[in-house]
């Protein structure tokens, strides 16, 4: 995936639309406001995604109730063909790119087939569904990966799973062709080209203490592909923190409005964190520089007035020795470097200078 030098940021609005357009459009809306380069959503099918027998998470228990099953909450939150045609047509009037999580093959298809939308990304949970994993990469698309729950052991796994379908090979996929075809050079080039690793937590939200953002140079290390980060903690702040320690992308839920049913309301930042987090990174760009040490353009000026020069205690007469009783330091620095003082103590004044005059 070509990346440029600015942090791709990915307001996630999920299924903070409720099953409703209206509010759909107004979460493109304050996406597109807050200066967010993608506003994501979820593509799915209820009855591919969960078996009805399938428990809800705590944090979606906490926040839905007991009385609807997982795959009856998914039920309401999925969005028709109709319903992606209406919110990319809505992104390309905001000038903000929309992207979609395909969480099964038919909304894959759907997404990279019928849409032919040019970025895939996939979550999480997705990190050990080989198949989806398999198919996402032989679509040749750049591809961003979550890799929340994951151990190193898994993320490599996933990664020969994805060089194998970038190889576009004929071979018959298995665990050891997934091994086999991640060693091969020429694929990996395909991993470094298309594939950006997200350390996450998957928990809504997140303990501070379970963040781990070190991680982030830990995946890096190990694999030298791009890495980003996606972010369940409340506030902005650990996804700055990310973007200053290099994350390439910063994913993070946003809503409309933290109190409104739904599972992953409660976990969001409102369309204001969304601006402060814009901002914030943008800020955090610009500062990071090119890590050569040098005087600024905007320093340069203060530097004189900062800094200290030798200067005299007390009155001095030509041919008198500099000494600790009529050498000092103090401002400004255009005179001689304090450097110097050692050196300069003992050494007889070629001039006579008045108390706080500089020393040449």
């Amino acid at each position: 995936m070509t990346m440029s030098d600015s942090v791709l940021i990915i307001a996630e609005a999920g299924v903070n639309h409720n099953g409703s357009m209206d509010l759909a459009l107004k979460l493109i809306d304050a996406a597109a406001e807050a200066g967010a380069d993608v506003v994501k959503f979820q593509t799915f099918k209820a009855e591919n995604l969960a078996s009805k027998k399938a428990p809800k998470a705590d944090y979606q228990v906490t926040q839905t109730g007991k009385a609807e099953s997982q795959f009856e909450m998914l039920k309401k939150l999925e969005l028709s063909d109709e319903n992606h045609i209406a919110l990319i047509s809505h992104c390309q009037k905001r000038n903000i790119k929309f992207l979609s999580t395909p969480f099964d093959l038919d909304s894959l298809a759907l997404l990279h087939q019928k849409f032919n939308l040019d970025l895939i990304k996939l979550g999480s949970g997705e990190l050990t569904n080989a198949p989806l994993l398999l198919a996402s990469a032989q679509t040749g698309k750049d591809m961003i990966l979550s890799t929340g729950m994951g151990t190193m052991e898994e993320i490599e796994d996933a990664l020969g799973v994805l060089a194998f379908g970038y190889s576009q090979t004929d071979q018959t996929p298995s665990r050891q062709a997934f091994k086999e075809a991640l060693k091969k050079p020429d694929n990996f080039a395909f991993l470094k080209e298309k594939v950006t690793l997200l350390h996450c937590t998957t928990e809504y939200p997140a303990p501070f203490n379970d963040v781990n953002l070190r991680a982030m140079d830990s995946i890096l290390d190990k694999f030298g592909l791009r890495v980003g980060y996606s972010d369940h903690t409340p506030g902005v702040a650990i996804s700055l923190a990310a973007a200053a320690r290099g994350a390439c992308v910063i994913e993070k839920h946003f809503t409309l409005d933290q109190s409104l049913p739904g599972p992953d309301h409660k976990a969001s930042m409102t369309p204001t964190e969304l601006n402060a987090l814009v901002l914030g990174v943008r800020q955090i760009e610009q500062a990071l520089g090119d890590g050569i040490k040098r005087v600024s353009p905007s320093e340069l000026k203060n530097k004189t007035i900062a800094r200290k020069s030798l200067v005299a205690k007390t009155d001095i007469k030509a041919g008198d020795k500099f000494t600790s009783d009529n050498l000092t330091i103090k401002r400004p620095g255009n005179g001689r470097s304090p450097l110097n003082y050692w050196e300069t103590l003992g050494q007889k004044s070629a001039q006579s200078y008045n108390k706080d005059d500089l020393i040449k």
